[in-house]
């Protein structure tokens, strides 16, 4: 890959996922808050660990555009809460049935399925109340935002890719179909993740035209790294179960192209990534490198 690393990204990753984690543990409802179990099972969740790179890529879309990410924090939070919930429901036997996330038995593992589905919803719909109650984005964005995050986790969002997903397991499956999945299943909510923050930090009409062709672009990049990594990853690094792509059948880039030219179109989408953000300068560096370490990255 032509592009090289010029900033300290692991350091600015980590100060901004401490921003981040301190924001969440304030604003969850505690463990002991009645009734305890549903609060216990949100939080085991949501601070077991992860990245947090759906968040941090708002705050970096919010300063690129000149922004103060301090206003997008609590939007940033949200999209997090969002992410978590749907990979507890990812998780269900009834869904990926998987055992192991970010290193840790999975939620219905440890409080059951009834809780975990609850969990799940509690946090979708807590993510919403943030937005709403929020004392740092501006009474005027919130409808604006709301409505982006909803139809970024709803049926033609995530939930949609879901679908597509579950209903591809076991079938011969076109190039097409395996991007609608992608485009919809994980690059929609980081996509409006990214949106998002540009919103909040008062986006020009081209700049955010720009981040929306960069988060579209990142989102399937982040894809197409979990399906190459489910091959050639490992379970101690990914924190989770490994194969299970291949195993149950799923429509995936490797699926249809193989690994080499999967790749190659990760290599080509991370350029094309980097290059959409052209009209901006060192204050989107962030968004650069994350764009990169994306592809690079083995967890």
């Amino acid at each position: 890959m032509c592009y090289h690393l010029r900033m300290d990204l692991q350091k600015y990753l980590l100060e901004r996922k401490k921003l981040v984690d301190t924001r969440l543990e304030r604003l969850l409802p505690q463990n002991g808050t009645p009734p305890s179990l549903i609060h216990r099972a949100m939080r085991y969740s949501l601070m077991i660990g992860g990245k947090r790179i759906r968040p941090v890529l708002t705050l970096a879309a919010c300063e690129a555009v000149g922004g103060d990410w301090r206003k997008a924090l609590d939007a940033a939070c949200a999209i997090e809460l969002i992410h978590t919930y749907s990979l507890i429901h990812d998780d269900l036997p009834c869904m990926d049935n998987d055992d192991f996330r970010r290193g840790k038995p999975t939620s219905h593992k440890v409080f059951g399925e009834a809780a975990a589905v609850l969990a799940g919803d509690a946090l979708l719909t807590f993510s919403f109340e943030i937005v709403a109650a929020s004392k740092t984005i501006p009474a005027v964005q919130k409808p604006a935002l709301v409505s982006l995050i909803a139809r970024a986790a709803g049926s033609q969002g995530l939930i949609g890719g879901q679908v597509v997903d579950m209903e591809s397991e076991g079938k011969k499956v076109s190039a097409k179909t395996v991007e609608y999945i992608h485009a919809h299943k994980t690059a929609c909510l980081i996509s409006a993740a990214i949106e998002t923050g540009a919103m909040i930090g008062g986006a020009k009409v081209k700049e955010l035209s720009s981040l929306k062709r960069y988060g579209r672009t990142v989102g399937l990049t982040f894809q197409i790294a979990d399906d190459i990594l489910d091959i050639t990853g490992t379970k101690e690094k990914l924190g989770k179960g490994i194969g299970k792509d291949v195993a149950q059948k799923k429509a995936t880039y490797p699926s249809v192209y193989g690994i080499e030219r999967s790749r190659a179109i990760l290599e080509e989408k991370t350029q094309e990534a980097v290059r959409s953000l052209g009209p901006f300068g060192a204050e989107a560096a962030p968004l650069r490198e994350i764009a990169v370490l994306i592809a690079r990255r083995d967890r």
